[in-house]
């Protein structure tokens, strides 16, 4: 039987206000980043959604940082952009230039030091749906937003998500053994 005490997050019950806002803050800026891409592309709101949760769950991570939340997107769609002038007349084709966005993308980002998992995704979602002026808009004001509100409430954020392996419960023993 499971031992539902340890489903939950400990930390939860002292810092549930936390928990609350953070969370609310994700989703304002999702929406904000939905309406300014109108559904246009959806993959890269994706991507966007993916960075609101490592900002606001994880704000004392690298990839949380401003350089890496702005570099690493910045990079994703540049990247995107340029791939989706490549050829793509055939499914094989199409997913060798995706795969190449997303590759390029990924060495850029470690090479700059602007690591940031979800801007794969916005390369990703920018060659498939192919640059437009309302993909560049959404993802610059998507990640303004998320990165301005990162910084002027950092001291108050706190991280959500145990990132330290100490801090992490064993998986063996979340469950009792029969």
């Amino acid at each position: 039987m499971p031992r539902f005490g340890r489903a939950f997050d400990a930390r939860f019950g002292p810092h549930w206000p936390s928990y609350v806002l953070q969370s609310l803050l994700a989703s304002v800026s999702v929406f904000v980043v939905l309406v300014t891409l109108h559904r246009h592309n959806l993959a890269v709101a994706a991507s966007l959604a993916a960075t609101a949760f490592t900002v606001f769950a994880m704000p004392g991570s690298i990839t949380a940082s401003m350089r890496n939340v702005i570099g690493g997107h910045l990079v994703g769609l540049t990247f995107g952009a340029f791939f989706s002038f490549f050829p793509q007349e055939t499914p094989l084709a199409k997913d060798a230039v995706y795969a190449l966005a997303v590759g390029a993308a990924m060495f850029t980002m470690t090479l700059t030091n602007t690591e940031h998992p979800p801007a794969a995704g916005t390369a990703l979602g920018v060659v498939i749906a192919g640059c437009t002026t309302r993909i560049v808009l959404g993802v610059i004001v998507g990640i303004t937003l998320l990165a301005l509100i990162h910084r002027l409430l950092k001291p108050i954020l706190r991280d959500l998500v145990a990132v330290k392996p100490r801090d992490r419960l064993n998986l063996d023993d979340r469950f009792e053994r029969d």
